[in-house]
């Protein structure tokens, strides 16, 4: 823990997390799909904005909070769902709850949690908003809405670009499938990785090994960490979803995966309330558009209608202010706080968002605006 003193940015977070954890779970945290093109795009695409400061000015007090889809927040930032995470940290998803109501922030919990719904929502009294997977269809799906709406989640984040995972070839070489399994001798070949890191193995083994997924409860079981790959293929959310799912969700749905203004118009039209540029973290179809670069156009055809988030390649607080005077109300955050969620668990979180805070604070007084409402595209030029 005494390495949280010298963690001065998100890169450093990265670089502890990839020493604490066994390659094959630092590879799913931080690889991406195919060639990994997507995934370095997501980040390069914020060198190409620079900003135009306005200067010779003072600014006392700053005004960072935001209402995005009916939650405040003390900053424009959301926890994105990141599945198996507490394989990287015991009790992880808990961690995060907790990292984000100490921030004044909210956190999605993923469908493919190792937590329950109940345990998270009693571990942290602020706002969380839960993300579907349409695993196991209506019968699996509409109890576990229930759940939540009885729990007091408040936004549902509804996932799109799933129709199959994604082809993460780091997990593939690293044994992530065989790992998982219950076959020591398919796992042989892939065990030095994970004896290399006793720190990790211990706690793992303390927090109950590879959890099963208490959200997804198929003909009366929870689903087995192992079967997620074939259960997703099985469980594409399609607009048709929609329907049901808006009939056993009351509260504000957030469609999460359009990189197109033609889906960002259509999930308009179906009356969600908002949706949130991403492309997985580069994680399903690689060679698809940074989301930076997307962002502009579904801005412009759909900005009025519905709340426009944004996901994809933050790694400063820089990014998320670009992010910001392009048009997006508020940024999910997904690596950005995983590497100190695996380094270091709860402390590893709160150092990541207060980094990230400190940067917006900066970069906005540097900017010479006086709140996160005076951004716009004015604030920024290409590069």
């Amino acid at each position: 823990m005494r390495d949280l003193s010298r963690i001065i940015d998100i890169e450093d977070l990265r670089r502890a997390a990839r020493r604490r954890l066994p390659r094959p779970i630092f590879g799913y945290l931080d690889g991406g799909a195919e060639a990994e093109i997507t995934l370095r795009e997501n980040v390069r695409a914020f060198e190409e904005w620079i900003f135009r400061p306005r200067n010779a000015s003072h600014i006392d007090r700053l005004q960072t909070r935001r209402r995005v889809c009916g939650t405040e927040l003390t900053f424009p930032m959301v926890l994105a769902p990141i599945g198996y995470s507490r394989l990287m940290y015991p009790g992880a998803e808990i961690a995060a709850a907790r990292a984000a109501r100490a921030r004044g922030i909210t956190y999605a919990l993923p469908t493919i949690a190792g937590h329950s719904i109940e345990e998270v929502r009693a571990a942290a009294e602020g706002p969380l908003w839960y993300q579907l997977y349409t695993i196991g269809g209506r019968a699996a799906v509409e109890p576990a809405l229930e759940r939540a709406r009885k729990a007091g989640y408040e936004v549902l984040l509804v996932t799109i670009d799933t129709a199959v995972a994604g082809m993460r070839e780091r997990d593939l070489r690293n044994g992530n499938k065989q790992l998982l399994g219950k076959s020591l001798w398919k796992k042989l070949p892939y065990l030095p990785s994970v004896l290399a890191h006793p720190g990790w193995l211990w706690s793992f083994w303390r927090d109950g090994g590879v959890p099963s997924l208490p959200n997804i409860v198929v003909e009366g079981k929870p689903l087995e960490a192992m079967d997620v790959t074939a259960a997703l293929a099985d469980a594409a959310t399609t607009w048709d979803d929609l329907r049901w799912i808006r009939a056993a969700w009351p509260g504000p749905i957030v469609m999460k995966g359009v990189l197109t203004a033609e889906d960002a118009r259509r999930a308009a039209d179906a009356g969600a309330e908002g949706i949130v540029v991403s492309n997985h973290g580069g994680r399903q179809l690689d060679s698809v558009a940074a989301t930076l670069r997307v962002l502009p156009e579904i801005v412009a055809a759909v900005g009025e209608k519905i709340e426009v988030l944004f996901d994809g390649g933050i790694r400063r607080g820089g990014d998320v202010i670009k992010a910001l005077c392009l048009g997006a109300r508020a940024v999910l955050l997904g690596r950005a706080y995983a590497y100190g969620m695996a380094a270091f668990g709860e402390a590893g979180i709160l150092r990541a968002l207060d980094i990230l805070s400190a940067d917006i604070e900066r970069t906005l007084k540097l900017l010479g605006a006086p709140s996160i409402d005076a951004l716009d595209g004015s604030f920024l030029q290409r590069a």
